[in-house]
């Protein structure tokens, strides 16, 4: 089955580029609301499952054990930008376990964030793991590790206790089995499965919605989309698209990138969990497909519809200013 095209580029009146797409959007109780494409096709969700992989660590209550705030559960949940205030949540957290950075294991680059880049190279500075988009992931799984009285060396692992507890969480919530077989490694070095994108929007959609889950998880569930909500600054950063949409719309929606082309979230208001894939792994497609999909199904003010909107039809401008196209979803994701 061939995916359709669902965002094209527009250069001038001519289109440049066209790009297919995927699209599973399924209730809390796993009725689908939309389907579009290959939805069965699997796929490698990756960073797009952060905020369930730190179910564990609120679930379990080693999150209060160690006092850890709003934003250091955002930043758990987070592919974050390196800068300043992401960096010191991550250090902040691994100090509240008795750690430091030696311990994360997520590898290092310069932050993705073009200002944090620049600035730590003008003072002479080189990154750390903790400037790794996925610091505040890692330093959850040393609090994690530290919580359950394991050590933390080779947290990474499939076979090490904390990444037990994440596939055991990722499998119960999305009601997918995530076998070996259909695995493989992150860019951060843990594991990551290929399922199919409904059982990933349904799993998003209990996580909006607590519906199907223990107490415990319920709780858990609600207290991280309270906190991201609270700070969408720690899940991603300065003008990234996360940051943005969750800025504008709160508490109802919650959307986190993945790699490839992916992207999941949650709509809580209507139940509704979403899991979407750019077929060739465009970032900015699948960005103008989630943004889309927000606009289809929430009921906006205005001013929201109008920032909305311009992330899911971006006008693309080059260095001088000038207007050059835009990028533009199909009718049928618009619908």
């Amino acid at each position: 089955m061939d995916n359709p095209f669902l965002v094209e580029v527009t250069r001038g009146n001519l289109v440049e580029s066209r790009h297919r797409g995927s699209v599973s959007v399924v209730d809390a109780e796993g009725a689908t609301v939309l389907s579009i494409g290959d939805v069965d096709r699997r796929v490698f969700p990756r960073s797009a499952v952060k905020a369930l992989q730190a179910m564990p660590l609120v679930e379990s209550g080693i999150a209060d054990k160690y006092g850890l705030s709003d934003e250091e559960i955002a930043l758990a949940c987070a592919s974050h930008s390196g800068e300043p205030e992401h960096v010191a949540a991550a250090q902040s957290m691994l100090v509240k376990a008795g750690q430091d950075a030696g311990c994360l294991e997520c590898g290092v680059h310069w932050p993705m964030g073009e200002a944090a880049n620049r600035a730590l190279a003008a003072k002479g500075g080189s990154p750390t793991a903790l400037h790794n988009n996925c610091s505040g992931k890692h330093a959850g799984f040393i609090c994690l590790a530290c919580g359950l009285n394991e050590s933390p060396k080779g947290y990474v692992s499939a076979d090490h206790p904390v990444q037990r507890s994440v596939r055991e969480a990722l499998e119960d919530i999305t009601g997918a089995c995530h076998t070996v077989e259909k695995s493989g490694i992150d860019g951060c070095s843990i594991p990551t499965y290929a399922i199919p994108l409904p059982s990933l929007a349904f799993g998003f959609a209990r996580f909006g919605t607590g519906i199907g889950l223990p107490g415990e998880g319920r709780a858990a569930a609600a207290r991280i989309r309270k906190a991201v909500a609270r700070h969408p600054f720690m899940v991603a950063g300065t003008g990234r698209f996360d940051t943005k949409l969750m800025e504008c719309l709160g508490e109802r929606a919650f959307v986190k990138v993945g790699a490839e082309g992916v992207y999941c979230g949650a709509f809580p208001e209507l139940g509704y969990g979403i899991a979407l894939k750019a077929e060739d792994g465009n970032a900015r497609a699948a960005e103008a497909m989630m943004a889309a999909l927000a606009l289809r199904f929430l009921t906006l003010s205005e001013d929201e519809r109008k920032t909305v909107g311009a992330l899911a039809q971006p006008v693309l401008k080059n260095w001088n200013g000038i207007e050059l196209g835009q990028i533009r979803v199909s009718p049928e994701l618009q619908a």
